[in-house]
């Protein structure tokens, strides 16, 4: 090989890399801009507002639920009780507004309805995190637990009953539309917007990538390893807890036998 060929040929290495990379990088960005584009140009009706809106609402729930997945997933764990937790949300919440506990004025029935449920909900991702880390337990086989049990629960809790209800200031969340926006809508923005800086910007964010990357090397680093996959499991409680409120505002009823069902 010349001199020549010699130079030349860690570029032609580099070239390869750097499309591997920006593939990485950009990969669902540029297929989310052509899946748009196809749309665009041969679905009928596709950029109506009514369209968007449609969709909006439809993806709202699903995108709140894998932000909080993303997240476990990125420390090399699962979450399948997500759709048992947003039940057991949305169990709580009429049983909560209802006063079928202890009666309660109109507002505070519906502060406690959006706080207690998805505290609940992160309070069982919090076990499934103890599961995780404590016990040693493999993510699929420890949030399998509550995959079965959960939905188990918001039935117990239900007696296995349709539970029908009419709370416009309490279904505001799954129904309002400020300035013509799905409520959902906005909150889904919020949280995906919260989320995304926290990987980017925070020490928070690059604890949980290091800790996917190689949990070994970061806990010699110094990363608090156990801490930052409980809580990243705490976090998706939560949002599946705050899903399941969404779910069962739209739907005037909760149905612990459906609400969440295959969201996993």
């Amino acid at each position: 090989m010349t001199n020549l060929d010699q130079a030349a040929s860690p570029r032609r290495l580099a070239l390869p890399g750097r499309l591997s990379s920006a593939g990485q990088t950009y990969g669902a960005l540029a297929a989310l801009v052509l899946l748009v584009l196809y749309n665009a140009l041969f679905t009928p009706n596709f950029l109506a507002a009514q369209t968007l809106n449609i969709n909006l609402t439809q993806v709202a729930t699903i995108v709140i639920v894998a932000t909080g997945m993303t997240l476990v997933i990125a420390t090399g764990g699962i979450d399948l009780s997500v759709g048992s937790l947003m039940a057991i949300s949305g169990a709580l919440a009429p049983i909560i507004f209802l006063g079928k506990l202890v009666p309660l004025s109109p507002l505070l029935g519906n502060t406690l309805a959006f706080v207690v449920p998805v505290l609940v909900a992160g309070l069982f991702g919090l076990f499934n995190g103890i599961l995780v880390t404590t016990f040693r337990i493999q993510p699929i086989v420890a949030t399998l637990v509550l995959f079965i049990a959960g939905r188990g629960i918001a039935q117990v809790v239900t007696n296995g009953n349709l539970q029908a209800f009419r709370n416009p200031g309490f279904q505001y969340i799954g129904l309002g539309r400020p300035f013509g926006i799905p409520f959902q809508a906005i909150l889904m923005l919020l949280i995906v917007a919260i989320v995304a800086w926290v990987m980017r910007s925070s020490v928070f964010g690059r604890y949980i990538l290091a800790t996917g990357g190689n949990e070994a090397a970061a806990r010699l680093a110094g990363v608090p390893v156990n801490r930052v996959k409980r809580l990243v499991y705490v976090i998706s409680g939560l949002l599946a807890g705050l899903a399941g409120l969404i779910v069962i505002a739209i739907n005037s009823s909760s149905d612990a036998n459906l609400v969440g069902l295959n969201m996993e």
